[in-house]
C-alpha cells in the first residue's frame, strides 16, 4: 500500500501568501506606509525562500491588495518598494 502525500497546510500557496502580505502590510505601518527589501533579507522573517517570495511579489504587483507593491531597482538582486494604498 502507497502512502500519499499529504501537504502541509503552511506549504499551500494560499497560505504563503497570506503570510507574506500579513508581513509586508505590518512592515508598511511599522514604516509609515513604505518599505523596501530585497527578497533574501526577508526570507527568514516570512519563512520562504528568495525565489518563492520573489515568485509571490509579482503575482501580488498585479493583485488587488491595500499595497502598492512595484519593483524598485535591481543591483544584484531586485529591491522591492511597497506603500499602502491611501
Amino acid at each position: 500500500m502507497s502512502a500519499i502525500p499529504q501537504r502541509n497546510a503552511e506549504s499551500s500557496p494560499a497560505n504563503k501568501e497570506e503570510r507574506l502580505l500579513a508581513y509586508l502590510h505590518q512592515q508598511t505601518v511599522e514604516g509609515n506606509g513604505e518599505v523596501y527589501f530585497k527578497s533574501k533579507f526577508i526570507a527568514d522573517d516570512v519563512g520562504l525562500s528568495p525565489k518563492e517570495i520573489g515568485a509571490l511579489m509579482c503575482k501580488l504587483c498585479d493583485s488587488d491588495t491595500k499595497l502598492s507593491i512595484e519593483k524598485w531597482s535591481y543591483t544584484s538582486a531586485t529591491t522591492w518598494r511597497v506603500t499602502t494604498d491611501g
